[in-house]
C-alpha cells in the first residue's frame, strides 16, 4: 500500500468567484429516527426557507439513525419542503444498518453522490460506506470510479470543494487514495461531519470543515452552519434555527493551490512464512466471505455478481450477474451454491456453470447468508421472515415470520436447531423441522446492540455470541438460558470456535488480543491470551481455525496468525486497506481471503510442525 504525503503551494489569485460571494448551508448527523431528530430537522428547514440569501443546502450524511426504509423516506418528506437546491450524501449509519443493503438511498434520493458548479467552484459530494460492514469508512469503489471521472474531466485550476461524512483520515480506510485524487487537482476543502461538532481540521494540507449534528442533544434547539465565501475566504458560522447566526468559528483561504508529492511510503513486506498465490482486484466492492469446495471458491460482489473461481490459479470459472447488490455469503453442498441478493431473491446455481436451478422471491431485500444443511436451505431477511427452503427445488418448508427488524447474519443450524440474531433486539432460537420458536433472547435495550452480525457458534451444549455491547455471551442450547454473561474482556462481533470444540475464540475490541476460553466452563474461563497487537479492532469476520493455527481477520486490511498451540503470534500480513471479510482454508497450506475493497487473496503458509 502507497501512501503519499503532499503539501500545498497557496498561491492566492482573484477570480470571478471572489467577486461573486455566496452562501450556502451545511446540515449533518440529522439522525432521523432518533428521539428529537425529525423535529429538530424540520425547524431547520422551516428556517432555511426563512433565508432568501443562500444559494443551496449540503446534508453531509447520517441522514439516518438505522438506515432504514421509513426513516429515508421521513427524512425525504422533511427536507423535500426545502425551498433552496439541495445535495445529499449518505454516511455510515445511512450504510451499515441498510435493510436494503444501501440500495434505498439511492431510491429515495436519486443518488449517493452528486456535483455541481456554483459561482465558480465545484462541490464533488461521495458515498463514504462502511457498506453493511462494522469496519472504518471506506469510500466504495463505484463512488472512487465516480470521484475519478469527475476529476479527469476538471481542469487543474478549477477550486473544488470535496463533500463526505468522514475525516480524510485513518477514520476513512482509503483517506490516502482520495487525498492523492483530489490532490491532482485544485481542491481548497473538504466539508464533512460523523463527530457531531464544528471542527476544523488540516488533512495533509486540505483544510476539513467539520459541522455540528443538527440534533439538539442536550440544548432545546439543534443547529446548523452558514458558509459564505467571500473575500478569498471560506467563512463558518454556526446557526440557532429560528434565534440567532453566531460569530464566525472557523475561516480557510480559498486560492490556486499547488501540490507537490513527496516519496511514496515503500510497500510493508510480507513474513517470510507466507507468499502469494494468487490476487486480484475486482471491479467492485466485497461484501462478503468466500465458501470453498474442493477446487472451486464462490464469493459475490456490490454490482450484483456471484463469482466462482478456480481456487487453485483465481481465474474466473463463471459470473452470475442478479439484480442487486449481494452481501450474502455463498453456501455450497454438492454439486450447488446457493446465495441471496438485495433483488429480493434467494438464488440456487449449479456449483459447475453458475446456471440458475432455482430462485425463490422475497418482498424486501436479503442482506443474510444462507446455509445448506442436508437438503435443506436456512436464511433469513429483511421482511421479518426466517425461512426454510428445500435445497432440490427451492420450495417453501417453512417461514417463520415473527422476527424483529432485519436479519444480516449466517445462521447456526445444529441437528435440532436454528440460531441467529435481529436488529431487533433480539437472539432466536428455532425448532430445525417445523420452525416453531424455541426461545428468544431479548436483553438489549438499543438496537445498535443487537446479536445481528455475529456468525454464532455452537460447543458442548452451549451456544456462544458476542455482540455491540462489548459483551461474551454463553447460552444453553436447549432452553436458551443465560449461563454466563460477561463484558470482562472487550470484543465486538467476531467469533470462532476450535476444530475439536473445546474453545471458542474471540478478539479484543482495544486491548489487541486473541483469546481462548473453555467451551465447557460454567463461567467464563480464560484458557490463554496473545497479544496479537490488533489495535482498535470492530471487524465482525469469524475467526477461523486449521491445521493448528488459528486465523485472524481485522477492519484493517491484516490478517493475523496466532499457533493455538504455543499462543505466540506467529505472523501478520496487511493484504488491503480495508475489512477482511474473512478466511477460508484452500488446502495445501493455502487460505483465500476477500476484502470490502474488493480485493481476492490466496496465501500460502507455512504449516505448525
Amino acid at each position: 500500500m502507497k501512501k503519499i504525503i503532499l503539501f500545498p503551494i497557496l498561491i492566492f489569485f482573484s477570480i470571478i468567484l471572489l467577486a461573486q460571494p455566496h452562501r450556502f448551508a451545511h446540515i449533518t448527523d440529522t439522525h432521523i429516527g432518533g428521539k428529537t431528530a425529525s423535529e429538530d430537522l424540520t425547524r431547520i428547514i422551516e428556517d432555511l426557507n426563512t433565508m432568501t440569501d443562500l444559494d443551496f443546502a449540503l446534508f453531509t450524511g447520517d441522514i439516518t439513525e438505522f438506515g432504514s426504509d421509513d426513516e429515508l423516506t421521513e427524512a425525504k418528506s422533511i427536507i423535500s419542503k426545502l425551498k433552496m437546491p439541495w445535495y445529499i450524501v449518505p454516511g455510515n449509519h445511512d450504510a451499515k444498518w441498510s435493510e436494503s443493503g444501501c440500495n434505498s438511498f439511492v431510491r429515495t434520493f436519486g443518488a449517493e453522490g452528486f456535483c455541481f458548479e456554483k459561482k465558480g467552484i465545484l462541490f464533488i459530494g461521495t458515498a463514504s460506506g462502511p457498506n453493511m460492514r462494522m469496519a472504518p469508512g471506506l469510500v466504495p469503489r463505484e463512488q472512487i470510479v465516480f470521484l475519478d471521472s469527475v476529476l479527469q474531466h476538471t481542469d487543474v485550476k478549477q477550486p473544488i470543494i470535496f463533500v463526505n461524512h468522514y475525516p480524510l483520515d485513518e477514520s476513512l480506510s482509503n483517506w490516502d487514495k482520495v487525498v492523492s485524487m483530489l490532490k491532482t487537482r485544485n481542491v481548497q476543502a473538504t466539508l464533512l461531519g460523523h463527530g457531531h461538532t464544528n471542527k476544523l481540521y488540516d488533512f495533509s494540507g486540505i483544510s476539513g470543515i467539520m459541522g455540528r449534528s443538527a440534533l439538539r442533544a442536550s440544548k432545546e434547539i439543534g443547529g446548523y452552519n452558514i458558509a459564505t465565501l467571500e473575500n478569498d475566504t471560506l467563512y463558518y458560522r454556526e446557526r440557532t434555527p429560528g434565534k440567532e447566526t453566531l460569530s464566525v468559528w472557523c475561516k480557510v483561504p480559498i486560492g490556486q493551490k499547488i501540490w507537490i508529492a513527496e516519496e511514496p511510503i515503500k510497500e510493508e513486506k510480507f513474513p517470510d512464512q507466507l507468499k502469494t498465490v494468487w490476487e486480484f482486484q475486482d471491479k467492485s466492492d466485497i461484501g462478503t466471505n468466500l465458501s470453498v469446495a474442493g477446487n472451486v471458491a464462490v464469493y459475490a460482489n456490490t454490482v450484483g455478481e456471484i463469482v466462482a473461481l478456480n481456487a487453485e490459479t483465481g481465474k474466473a470459472i463463471w459470473k452470475y450477474q442478479t439484480q442487486g447488490k449481494v452481501y450474502s455469503t455463498p453456501s455450497i453442498a454438492g454439486s450447488r451454491v446457493v446465495a441471496a441478493s438485495t433483488d429480493g431473491n434467494i438464488y440456487c446455481l449449479s456449483l459447475k456453470n453458475g446456471k440458475v436451478l432455482w430462485q425463490y422471491n422475497t418482498p424486501k431485500a436479503i442482506v443474510a447468508s444462507p446455509v445448506i444443511d442436508g437438503d435443506r436451505v436456512f436464511c433469513g431477511a429483511s421482511d421479518g421472515c426466517f425461512r426454510s427452503l428445500s435445497l432440490k427445488k427451492g420450495e417453501i418448508v417453512w417461514q417463520f415470520d415473527s422476527v424483529k427488524n432485519f436479519v444480516e447474519t449466517r445462521p447456526l443450524v445444529t441437528d435440532k436447531a436454528v440460531y441467529f440474531g435481529s436488529w431487533g433486539n433480539t437472539f432466536y432460537a428455532l425448532d430445525k423441522q417445523s420452525g416453531q420458536l424455541l426461545w428468544k433472547r431479548e436483553k438489549y435495550a438499543n438496537r445498535m446492540l443487537s446479536p445481528a452480525a455475529v456468525w454464532p457458534v455452537a460447543a458442548q451444549g452451549k451456544v456462544f455470541i458476542v455482540a455491540p455491547d462489548r459483551h461474551m455471551t454463553a447460552l444453553d442450547a436447549e432452553t436458551g438460558a443465560e449461563i454466563w454473561d460477561s463484558g470482562k474482556y472487550s470484543c465486538r462481533e467476531s467469533i470462532g470456535v476450535s476444530q475439536d470444540g473445546k474453545l471458542v475464540y474471540i478478539k479484543n475490541m482495544t486491548e489487541g488480543n486473541v483469546l481462548a476460553f473453555d467451551a465447557e466452563a460454567s463461567e467464563q474461563k480464560l484458557v490463554w491470551e496473545c497479544p496479537a497487537g490488533l489495535d482498535y479492532e470492530i471487524g465482525p469476520s469469524p475467526l477461523l481455525e486449521t491445521g493448528r493455527i488459528l486465523f485472524v481477520p481485522t477492519g484493517s486490511g491484516r490478517i493475523v496468525a496466532v499457533n493455538t498451540e504455543t499462543h505466540q503470534k506467529l505472523w501478520d500480513c496487511k493484504i488491503s486497506v480495508a475489512l477482511v471479510n474473512g478466511v477460508q482454508n484452500a488446502g495445501k497450506n493455502r487460505i483465500v481471503a476477500t476484502t470490502l475493497d474488493g480485493k481476492v487473496v490466496c496465501l500460502e503458509y507455512q504449516p505448525v510442525k
